[in-house]
């Protein structure tokens, strides 16, 4: 437990060094030890999943240790139960996206499955860094490998797209940059301590003028990578002409550092900053919601259908995080999951279609559930699961994000509950133009069903929908501590009630039910927290009452 987070971080990396001694003309040991080292590092990061302690809320299995001392850089890792759910998305989705490749990749796999191993280490470094210069180097470190992937293993606009990829991301982070190092140099002009550590800049209070800039900063490198309205522009391209497997890594688990970051980082550190930019945040996010999905309805690329269908969902996802209240926050980290789990798995399911067919034109295809039932039945499956089917992954998140934003604003909500029709409108409508009607185009007769090992892709992530959509408590339960400690710095009245209560807050949505005969004010994005059941006194049994036969008789 003192080195686990290393051994899952570096066990990538490991793999890709692995893999640099490995001559390149043995492609099936290059695909074998990729394959093995990918599912390796999901294997030893299950233990998180167990080994994590919901009720401790402070970060855990934490490893420290000097690594620029003279400008008080450390290596310093820690997660808590958010950061530990994405960890274990991104190891699930990175050994599935590396056995997704098997077939698909021909050429330069040495390179290629390099690429995607050290892909994996620069996501697992930034959900796992406390410290802000080792968690920048990580968000750096993913730009490069995403660069090649795009731009050697790409379609036809590859390059185009992925420079145009790194350029944008790129401008962000420099701002972001310059915003790390404002509070860098604030925190030691107030203690006289040079610290990158995000922990004591969690405790700080800046001044407002300075949270106001520095926002603006996160906002923009943030913004870029979630992508949220206008900044998302260079998603569909990057989506479009990637690899499958870039694809299923860009939609599942890069585009949630960006929302990540939200969380970790703007919110608590920037309270008040958080607080004046809703307008601005909740503004775009609207639009964003409704303009992916309108866009979405249009495409006639099956890929870029399902880009655009992520900007749609992101957009949601914002809008509950900036509701500022304890039910949107949870709804957004559940759908930030819902969606790796969902979006991923339909970036596969375009995947296997055009490595038969190589072409992603919807009018290409239709009648496909006549020659690959299987197939039809898992599309399907992950179709309701993006709608939000009531029993799969997609509807609690959903559920809790209007709820959440219900309380906040009415009209906020409203607009949001015309993004989930609109999304059931454009998945509904590809579904049934790829997979009903008769097989007119000649290509589509001799199609293979899915193979043993394209449906092994599959089977995880149909399995996480159903156990999310019919039981979400272990998840909301894991991330209950990380919700109260943001709430805690964007909203003191909740920290005070939870103090009240002993610590005794309902978990879950329950935690954010407002009292009977209390209104909450929709100006100022609060939710009263309630205290939970006083623990029953083992000294102090509670004294029976007998039934009186005349109620109403004096007693």
């Amino acid at each position: 437990m003192n080195h686990l987070l290393s051994i899952v971080l570096f066990l990538p990396l490991a793999g890709a060094l692995l893999l640099l001694l490995v001559p390149k003309e043995n492609e099936n040991a290059i695909r074998w030890i990729a394959n093995i080292v990918a599912l390796a590092g999901f294997v030893v990061s299950i233990p998180l999943w167990f080994w994590y302690n919901p009720q401790n809320p402070d970060f855990q299995f934490v490893e420290r240790a000097p690594w620029i001392p003279t400008i008080g850089a450390e290596y310093f890792l820690g997660v808590d139960g958010f950061s530990t759910l994405l960890i274990l998305l991104t190891t699930m989705m990175g050994s599935i996206a590396v056995l997704s490749s098997w077939t698909a990749i021909t050429e330069r796999l040495k390179e290629y499955y390099i690429f995607l191993l050290v892909l994996q280490t620069g996501m697992l470094g930034a959900f796992m860094a406390l410290d802000f210069l080792l968690f920048f180097l990580f968000w750096e470190v993913m730009l490069v490998p995403m660069y090649f992937l795009i731009g050697i293993w790409g379609s036809a606009n590859r390059l185009y797209s992925a420079i145009k990829f790194f350029l944008y991301t790129l401008v962000g982070s420099v701002v972001m940059l310059l915003g790390i190092l404002a509070v860098y140099f604030y925190y030691h002009g107030v203690t006289g301590t040079y610290t990158f550590d995000i922990t004591q800049f969690h405790k700080a209070n800046l001044p407002y003028n300075l949270q106001w800039w520095v926002f603006l900063a996160f906002f923009l490198g943030f913004a870029i990578k979630v992508p949220m309205f206008p900044f998302h522009t260079w998603l569909p391209d990057a989506h479009t002409d990637a690899p499958t497997a870039g694809s299923v890594i860009l939609a599942a688990v890069l585009l949630k550092m960006g929302t990540y970051g939200f969380i970790r980082f703007s919110l608590p550190i920037l309270p008040e900053a958080s607080k004046a930019f809703v307008p601005m945040v909740v503004g775009l996010s609207i639009v964003g919601i409704v303009y992916g999905a309108l866009v979405a309805l249009a495409q006639r690329d099956w890929k870029r259908l399902v880009a655009y269908s992520s900007v749609s969902h992101m957009a949601m996802v914002m809008l509950g995080m900036f509701a500022l209240n304890p039910v949107g926050i949870t709804g957004s980290i559940v759908q930030q999951l819902n969606h790796g789990i969902s979006t991923g798995a339909l970036f596969l399911i375009v995947g296997i279609v055009y490595e038969r067919r190589h072409t992603r034109e919807i009018s290409e295809y239709g009648g496909l559930s006549k020659v690959m039932p299987v197939y039809a039945a898992v599309f399907l499956i992950m179709t309701m699961s993006s709608i939000g089917l009531p029993t799969l992954n997609g509807f609690i998140g959903e559920l809790l994000i209007l709820q959440g934003v219900f309380v906040a604003s009415m009209w906020w909500a409203a607009v949001a509950a015309s993004g989930v029709v609109l999304g059931a409108t454009y998945m509904l409508y590809l579904y049934q133009r790829t997979m009903f009607g008769r097989v007119e185009n000649p290509k589509n007769e001799r199609l293979l069903d899915l193979d043993h090992r394209e449906f092994a892709t599959f089977a995880p992530l149909i399995v996480l929908a159903v156990w999310m959509g019919l039981y979400p408590a272990p998840f909301l339960e894991r991330i209950r501590t990380s919700v109260e400690h943001v709430m805690a710095r964007v909203n003191p009245a909740y920290a005070q009630a939870l103090a009240d209560c002993g610590g005794r807050a309902l978990p879950g949505p329950a935690a954010a039910a407002t009292p009977p005969g209390q209104p909450v004010s929709a100006s100022s994005f609060l939710i009263a927290t309630p205290c939970g059941p006083e623990p029953p006194s083992p000294k102090a049994p509670a004294r029976q009452v007998a039934p009186q036969a005349n109620p109403g008789a004096p007693r």
